[in-house]
């Protein structure tokens, strides 16, 4: 996934970047077909192309990934936060604080109109962040299928 340009965000003994190359999709895979609760089974051929179409944040230690965000963005108007992890051995540290300043920081997500996630996993981190529950739940609509990754094996 080169020719990107990329942000670096380092806070002590920990990174967070932009740059595609660090990216270790077989951690992100583990994690998100194993222990997520969105996506379990998902594909690693799914995995790696959502990233290859998405701007990343790697959150690593001492140059291993142990966590990840994805935002899907126009960059212009709206962007969708997805993918959020740290993993366990990590958890309780601050380290997803840092990673939702790192991703609503960066310069190429400034001035859109719509921000939007789905959580059922620590609302309250979130909320510190200004994501809350859309004033009309009406107007939104989804097609979904769930357990889309688990139906096809």
């Amino acid at each position: 996934m080169p020719g990107r340009e990329h942000v670096d965000y380092p806070f002590g003994e920990y990174l967070i970047s932009t740059n595609p190359d660090l990216l270790d999709i077989e951690v992100i895979h583990r994690f998100l077909s194993t222990e997520s609760y969105w996506a379990p089974g998902i594909p690693f051929e799914t995995v790696l192309k959502s990233a290859q179409n998405a701007l990343n944040f790697g959150l690593y230690c001492e140059s291993r990934q142990i966590g990840y965000a994805r935002v899907i963005t126009d960059k212009a108007t709206f962007a969708y936060l997805c993918d959020v992890f740290v993993l366990q051995e990590y958890r309780g540290k601050g380290l997803a604080h840092h990673l939702m300043r790192s991703v609503l920081q960066h310069p190429e997500l400034q001035g859109l109109r719509r921000w939007m996630l789905l959580t059922s996993s620590s609302p309250g981190l979130y909320k510190k962040y200004g994501f809350e529950h859309p004033p009309k739940p009406e107007l939104y609509m989804e097609k979904s299928v769930p357990n889309i990754y688990l139906n096809n094996q």
